[in-house]
């Protein structure tokens, strides 16, 4: 099934959710690797690239999943969930949205702010559009990085959240967003 249904999830959804978990997961040990190297590096050049070319189609990636969801609502709440546990889903998931937002923005300031476009893995490019605030690669790049360690906070929180449904209320969260049929 391609689409979400109140109570599953279509294919579509879960494939990007798996495919933006696992890719959010490779860029934070490829940022965290890369800050590191020296001028001198072999990598110095090469994985800033492709952490940026990543960073770029994992922010179109989710533009589209933003979309998938606005015009594919999300099923409705697994049966036994408290009332605190639906809201606070809801919280956890748009927070995750504003902060999957907002890290590609302050990335593309950092790569930008000397006026440079980012190369996409040489497919294409994007243009530098802002580049006047002051200190900017400075500034986005403490940003960024205080963004990133709160998404991979929320990861690890979000993680033993299913795994907690999972083994311990033995509800269907987990099988549902692994396109396991419900029992």
């Amino acid at each position: 099934m391609l689409k979400n249904t109140v109570t599953e999830y279509g294919w579509v959804a879960i494939a990007i959710h798996w495919v933006m978990a696992i890719t959010i997961l490779g860029m934070f040990g490829l940022g965290w690797y890369m800050v590191d190297l020296s001028y001198y590096d072999s990598l110095y050049k090469t994985l800033p690239f492709i952490h940026k070319s990543i960073g770029i189609l994992l922010a179109c990636l989710f533009l589209f999943r933003f979309i998938w969801k606005l015009v594919n609502p999300s099923p409705g709440p697994v049966p036994g969930q408290s009332q605190f546990e639906q809201v606070a889903a809801k919280v956890v998931h748009w927070a995750f949205y504003f902060l999957i937002t907002l890290i590609p923005i302050s990335g593309y300031l950092i790569s930008t702010a000397d006026n440079s476009s980012i190369n996409v893995f040489n497919v294409f490019k994007v243009p530098a559009t802002i580049t006047s605030i002051p200190e900017q690669e400075d500034n986005a790049g403490i940003v960024h990085k205080f963004l990133t360690y709160t998404l991979i906070a929320m990861v690890i929180l979000h993680t033993a959240a299913a795994l907690k449904h999972h083994f311990i209320n033995r509800d269907q969260t987990l099988r549902r967003m692994l396109g396991l049929k419900l029992s």
